[in-house]
C-alpha cells in the first residue's frame, strides 16, 4: 500500500484530512499525529525541524510517496529545509519494483500555507487580511513572504494566539471558557488594522474554534478556513504530477497513528471527523 501521508502535531490535521478525503475519497491514507511532543507553536524552529523530519521520514518508510504537512507550524519552520535539503539527499527517486516497470518519482511533501495564500487573492477587497495562528507561525513570517510574492499588494497582519491549541487539544473549544481568549484575540488584530476584511484561520486546529471565532467577529469580515483550499490544491498537484498519482493506492482507506495513547485520540478523531476512529501508537 501506499498512500498519501499526513502529518500533524495532534489533532489539528485531521481537519485537513476531512477536507481532502471528502474531495478526493478513492485515495489511502495515513495520518500521524505527534501528540506526545504537541503542541509544536511555542517550539524553536531547530526542535520543529528535526521532530517533523522524524515523522516525515517515518512515513516514507511505511511507504508514502507523497506527505502533506498539515501543520501551519511544521510548514513554516521545517518545510523549506525538508524539500531543497533533506529530500535531494536523503530520499532519492525510489528504486523500480521491477526491471520491467519505471522507477517511482521522487518523494515530495508539501504545505498548508502556500495553497492558503494562493486562493487569499479573491477573498479580500480591502487588500489588508489578518492571519491568527500559533506563535511559531506568526514569528516565522512565512505568510508575509508568501503573501508578497503572491499579492505584493496586500497587507497582512498577524496575532499569534498562543491559548487556542491548547483549547482544542483539552477539548474546551465549545465551552464557555474559550470565548475569553477568542474575542481578546480578535479584537487585538482589529485594533491593530480596522481595515482587515478577511482573517485566515493559519492553524489546523482553528476550525473547531469556528463558531467561537465567528461569534466575535464582524459579520463583514470572512473568515478562511484552510482544508478546502489545501484539498483543492492537492488534487491540482496530483494531476499535473500523474507521475506520482500512480504510485498512490486507491483503496479508500484511512489509518491512524499517534504517538501518544490511542484512546484519547480516537475519541478526538472521532469527534473531528463525524466517524468513528480507532487510532495506533506508533514511535518516530
Amino acid at each position: 500500500m501506499s498512500p498519501i501521508g499526513i502529518f500533524d502535531s495532534g489533532y489539528g490535521g485531521l481537519t485537513v484530512l476531512r477536507e481532502i478525503r471528502q474531495l478526493m475519497p478513492e485515495y489511502d491514507y495515513l495520518y500521524l499525529g505527534d501528540n506526545a511532543r504537541a503542541p509544536y507553536g511555542p517550539r524553536s524552529f531547530e526542535l520543529v525541524y528535526e521532530f517533523t523530519l522524524e515523522a516525515v521520514r517515518r512515513l516514507f518508510d511505511m511507504g508514502c510517496p507523497l506527505i502533506i504537512l498539515a501543520c501551519n507550524t511544521a510548514s513554516a519552520k521545517a518545510l523549506r529545509t525538508i524539500q531543497q535539503r533533506d529530500l535531494p539527499h536523503l530520499f532519492p527517486p525510489l528504486s523500480s519494483a521491477s526491471a520491467n516497470s519505471p522507477a517511482l518519482p521522487s518523494r515530495r511533501v508539501l504545505g498548508v500555507i502556500r495553497p492558503t495564500v494562493e486562493a487569499v487573492g479573491t477573498l479580500t477587497h480591502t487588500r489588508h487580511i489578518g492571519i491568527v495562528a500559533t506563535q511559531g507561525t506568526i514569528a516565522s513570517r512565512t505568510y508575509e513572504l508568501e503573501m508578497a510574492k503572491l499579492h505584493p499588494d496586500i497587507v497582512v497582519t498577524g496575532q499569534a494566539c498562543p491559548m487556542w491549541v491548547p483549547l482544542v487539544e483539552n477539548h474546551e473549544f465549545d465551552q464557555p471558557g474559550a470565548d475569553y481568549f477568542i474575542r481578546r484575540d480578535i479584537e487585538t488584530l482589529l485594533r491593530r488594522d480596522p481595515q482587515i476584511d478577511a482573517i485566515i484561520l493559519g492553524c489546523t486546529h482553528f476550525p473547531l474554534l469556528y463558531n467561537k471565532i465567528r461569534a466575535h467577529t464582524p459579520a463583514a469580515v470572512r473568515l478562511i478556513s484552510q482544508g478546502e483550499y489545501v484539498a483543492c490544491s492537492l488534487r491540482d498537484y496530483l494531476h499535473r504530477h500523474a507521475d506520482l498519482e500512480a504510485h498512490i493506492t486507491c483503496g479508500g482507506t484511512a489509518r491512524f497513528l499517534t504517538t501518544d495513547a490511542p484512546a484519547p485520540f480516537s475519541a478526538a478523531a472521532t469527534i473531528f471527523l463525524g466517524q468513528e476512529v480507532t487510532a495506533e501508537h506508533i514511535s518516530v
